[in-house]
């Protein structure tokens, strides 16, 4: 293998080729994470017959210009793919590739570059499909604490600071409470012009079907369950409108499989640099079949299970607790950082818990919650968040969903809750904890409930809720019998 490096108009880029006279295949990773963090992984590629690529986007490292996240990956990519099929040891065929933000370059290439610089194929990992898909919750509620810890670390500098959060955070433990969030650059103490960019960009409804208009490559999208764009992964698999599409998706975090979360089983521990190579041979070929095919590991289990297999919708009875009647309120939130339900004070969130499961209930695909419920303010938030409660008594976070809301004060509306996909064997013994709420920070921002933006505001109000619990249904997604295991390889290859 021979190692060589380049400079494509200003940007930085490592390059390994195979033994061999070629001319071969390409692989391209764009990252702002430093490209040198890839050397291991085009040493991979090199050995099985790719040529590989990895290169620093604008303005990060050692690449020239000015770093502005998500604004210039589309026109660099289409001239380093240019560059790369102008070289004599490129055969033409490239497959763009990424995890994250790297991701979202893989997704320009294949989207938004021009038709001759396009990607021939494209492997998307946990992927972060843009400024305001990453920034904001389907519903618009703003993600705050993952937002303000990626900024502070890559915002705005040409060498990330991994630990600027934390570091701010130990210092100040307040500092995401205080107000205004768009103030969030004055406390960390460093210019960060970026910021306001992150909360001017909302999501587009209709995104997903400019991916079928747009894509016609073979797409590899992976993700894992524990991550927070697992839902934009599995809709970029669902919308893509290339001749062929695979999903992949475990019991992971957004560090895939070396990030394993508490459901993961040795059975999920998947070789993706082979699986990658593997792939990639195939789409360039063009044998892989039709459609949208792929594996999703049951977590909880060792089994992977088809990634079109889902459950029916089925009602959990869930028996309340306390709190039909909470007060949500700002200045005192429901926190994301902890399972702990406060056992005395005014209540702060509605809680419901189901009876023991009799056996193991095995649950796939997407799970929801529906209430009727009344804020005495005109803007309110809706948090839902659904816990395991294991017969050993610990609590295990399922899913989170949130629901933005502007009802006149007052008055009863019924409204779901998207929790999200759920892909979990529970065993026997395990009960299920419905917490409702106003808040879920310092994981969201904080509604105000004036009417205010939540960015900008600086004045918190009180929320008085009330929830009809006899209203409230848990809607889960049950597989009713035991289901066919597949290879997830077998899934993806086919």
């Amino acid at each position: 293998m021979t190692p060589l490096t380049a400079d494509i108009d200003g940007l930085a880029t490592d390059i390994h080729l195979p033994d061999g006279a070629g001319p071969f295949p390409a692989v391209l990773v764009r990252t702002p994470y430093d490209r040198l963090r890839h050397r291991a992984e085009l040493r991979g590629w090199a050995r099985r017959g790719f040529a590989a690529l990895s290169q620093d986007v604008r303005g990060r490292h050692a690449s020239a210009g000015e770093w502005h996240p998500y604004r210039n990956e589309a026109a660099d990519g289409a001239e380093t793919a240019r560059w790369i099929r102008r070289q004599p040891w490129s055969d033409g065929q490239l497959v763009a590739a990424g995890a994250s933000y790297a991701a979202h370059c893989a997704l320009a290439l294949a989207l938004d570059a021009p038709p001759d610089a396009r990607a021939d194929a494209v492997i998307a990992a946990v992927p972060a499909l843009g400024i305001a898909e990453t920034a904001r919750e389907p519903s618009g509620v703003e993600r705050l604490s993952a937002r303000a810890g990626w900024w502070a670390a890559h915002g705005d500098r040409r060498y990330s600071d991994e630990q600027a959060l934390a570091l701010a955070l130990a210092a100040d433990p307040d500092l995401l409470a205080h107000l205004p969030v768009s103030d969030l650059p004055a406390r960390l103490g460093r210019g960060l012009p970026s910021w306001p960019d992150v909360w001017r960009q909302r999501r587009v409804p209709d995104r997903p079907g400019t991916w079928a208009g747009l894509a016609a490559k073979p797409l590899l999208a992976v993700g894992g369950h524990h991550d927070h764009f697992a839902e934009d992964t599995a809709a970029l698999w669902r919308h893509w409108g290339g001749p062929s599409a695979r999903l992949l998706t475990g019991p992971w975090g957004h560090g895939l499989v070396a990030e394993p979360g508490p459901d993961a089983r040795p059975a999920h521990r998947t070789n993706l640099g082979d699986l990658y190579a593997r792939w990639a041979r195939l789409a360039l070929a063009g044998t892989l079949r039709p459609g949208r095919h792929g594996a999703v590991a049951l977590g909880g289990s060792p089994l992977w299970l088809p990634a079109d297999t889902e459950g029916e919708p089925q009602r959990t009875d869930l028996l309340p607790l306390h709190g039909a009647s909470f007060t949500a309120d700002p200045r005192h939130p429901v926190r994301s950082t902890t399972l702990t339900i406060p056992a005395d004070g005014t209540p702060d969130r509605c809680l419901l818990v189901s009876a023991p499961l009799t056996h193991p209930l095995d649950v796939l695909g997407p799970a929801e919650v529906r209430l009727r419920a009344t804020a005495d303010t005109p803007h309110a938030d809706w948090f839902a968040r659904l816990a395991a409660l294991t017969p050993q008594g610990a609590a295990e976070r399922l899913a989170v969903g949130a629901a933005r809301r502007a009802d006149p004060p007052g008055h009863a509306a019924e409204f779901t809750v998207t929790l999200g996909r759920l892909a979990r064997r529970l065993p026997a013994g395990t009960r299920l904890r419905l917490e409702i709420a106003g808040h879920h920070f310092p994981a969201h921002a904080r509604n105000p409930h004036t009417g205010d933006d939540p960015v900008t505001a600086t004045r918190l109000l009180a929320s008085r809720r009330q929830v009809e619990t006899g209203s409230v249904t848990l809607r889960l997604p049950v597989l009713r019998s035991r289901p066919e295991p597949t290879d997830p390889a077998t899934e993806i290859l086919r």
